[in-house]
């Protein structure tokens, strides 16, 4: 699973507007309403590295009220929780 974290700055009248949206694009696993620099942080989770530019360029800049977006690609994730497991649909590996 590849991982984009995206900071996004909206028009400030349609936050909530534009987190619904964003929350509904494929790809787009959750979006988090911030207090800080940005309005928006969105999680982008996609099997393909290429699908990141897709989400990204091709969905969540094209969305009405996004005014701005900075992108951060994780390289690898560090949790206590099995984040493979956690989005894995059940079917077995491929191996």
């Amino acid at each position: 699973m590849n991982t984009a974290i995206v900071h996004i700055d909206c028009a400030t009248d349609s936050i909530p507007e534009v987190a619904e949206a964003l929350a509904a694009l494929d790809g787009v696993s959750e979006v988090y309403s911030v207090a800080g620099g940005v309005d928006l942080i969105a999680i982008v989770r996609v099997p393909h590295f290429d699908d990141i530019a897709e989400v990204i360029a091709g969905r969540i800049s094209k969305t009405p009220g996004v005014v701005n977006s900075e992108t951060f690609v994780a390289f690898r994730a560090y949790s206590k929780h099995d984040l493979e497991d956690a989005f894995a649909i059940g079917l077995p590996d491929a191996d």
